[in-house]
């Protein structure tokens, strides 16, 4: 069954390459596709063109798929092209031609855009809540290990002192900027485009404030050629934001991988959280903080790749826009399961508190000694060179204890301020 259908058949053929893959990645919206028929029924009705018993035998069934969905035993068979001709015939297989009256003053255009506005408000939900327990947890593993210093590194070469409570906060306030990323998103999602119908509006007297308000949208899309542009742009804007959670995360788990190597011996993790070597019994491999960035660098390729499939597209639908479902929905599951393996080993972290007492590390103090002198009077310029020859001439002997207090140092790591400031989004 297709919603076009005039009585033809289409080639087999064509009808395998023009459908693709959206049944299975329809199953995912098939709730909000109920949700939307059930709010654009009652609207329906509300302007006169359902009865009162049409609307209310279309409740019941509606809730009964509903349920369907929910209990896991909603299917679409190959005999139907998507989610919206399988619920539209349930519906006319029930109620005759109470169903068939469904699609009244809509089309499958704006049946799409509205199933994937309100998809996507639950996901990006969803991935709020995750970044929020892991922001948690890193401000938490900040304050466990506030004075324990850990090496700075500039070009990958011993800098100057840090401290494991300024690295877990560093990556804490990051989240912060992902998270503006995320609420932008949901504001783009967080607009009704359901009453665009092709993209041109409706010659019915539908109610687009009624089926605003029954979907618990924040407002309108209110042109209706915009409301189908929106389509390719709205997952352009969703994609910065799963982009930019990936590329912090990725680059904390690039960290980690660092930091568990021998060689910098920073931290560890119980034997159960990583694997090892088929031939190499000493091996602890941090396998799961390498796939976690290597999922996330492909996540961060989203957003060039739908700029590469809606980029000059002009107004109006294209199916092209029907591969956007390929990357966006998967998307959401990668960075969730990332997420939650990521708080999940975070739990587990066991942090070396003594490595700066290992002699590679002496010249990390350098600009401190800079610094005291300076302090004493010395012009800048003097001291590194007094600093820099008694390092030349093997004569340095640091003091290794540290003195950072202004906002963002190792010394006052605003904590509360970086807690406040994520409150505030």
């Amino acid at each position: 069954m297709k919603l076009w259908d005039k009585g033809f058949s289409t080639d087999k053929k064509i009808d395998l390459f023009t459908v693709g893959n959206d049944r299975e990645l329809d199953l995912i919206l098939a709730k909000y596709d109920v949700i939307g028929n059930l709010a654009h029924a009652k609207m329906l009705h509300k302007i006169g063109l359902l009865s009162t018993t049409e609307i209310n035998g279309l409740e019941i069934a509606l809730n009964s798929i509903l349920k369907t969905i929910e209990e896991g035993n909603f299917i679409i068979e190959e005999s139907f092209e998507d989610v919206h001709s399988k619920i539209e015939f349930l519906l006319t297989e029930k109620l005759g031609d109470t169903g068939k009256k469904i699609h009244t003053a809509r089309s499958r255009n704006d049946q799409v855009l509205v199933d994937v506005h309100l998809y996507l408000k639950d996901a990006l939900t969803e991935i709020n809540t995750e970044v929020d327990e892991l922001f948690n947890l890193l401000i938490a593993l900040a304050k466990q290990y506030e004075n324990v210093l850990l090496p700075g590194y500039t070009h990958l070469q011993v800098a100057m002192p840090s401290s494991f409570g300024m690295w877990f906060s560093a990556y804490a306030e990051t989240l912060i900027d992902d998270i503006y990323f995320l609420k932008a998103a949901y504001k783009v999602a967080d607009q009704n485009p359901l009453g665009s119908a092709a993209g041109y509006g409706s010659s019915f007297p539908i109610d687009r404030d009624e089926t605003t308000k029954l979907l618990n949208f924040n407002t309108l899309k209110f042109n209706s050629v915009a409301a189908q542009m929106g389509r390719g742009k709205l997952e352009k804007s969703v994609s910065f934001a799963l982009s930019s959670v990936a590329s912090t995360l990725a680059k904390m788990s690039m960290d980690i991988c660092l930091y568990m190597s021998q060689n910098f011996n920073f931290i560890s993790f119980p034997d159960e959280l990583t694997t090892g070597s088929s031939i190499m019994p000493h091996k602890k491999n941090p396998d799961v903080f390498e796939l976690i960035r290597g999922k996330c660098n492909k996540l961060q390729a989203l957003p060039y790749e739908f700029t590469l499939i809606t980029n000059n597209l002009p107004s109006g639908y294209h199916r092209d826009l029907q591969l956007l479902k390929e990357g966006l929905i998967p998307s959401f599951s990668t960075l969730k399961s990332c997420l939650e393996m990521l708080t999940y080993s975070l739990q587990n972290i066991v942090v070396n508190t003594t490595i700066v007492d290992d002699e590679k590390y002496l010249y990390l103090f350098s600009v401190e000694e800079v610094n005291k002198l300076v302090q004493n009077g010395a012009p800048f310029r003097d001291a590194y060179k007094i600093v820099g020859k008694n390092i030349n001439e093997d004569n340095f002997y640091p003091d290794k204890t540290v003195n950072h207090t202004h906002k963002g140092s190792i010394g006052n790591l605003c904590l509360d301020e970086i807690v406040a400031k994520k409150n505030k989004v």
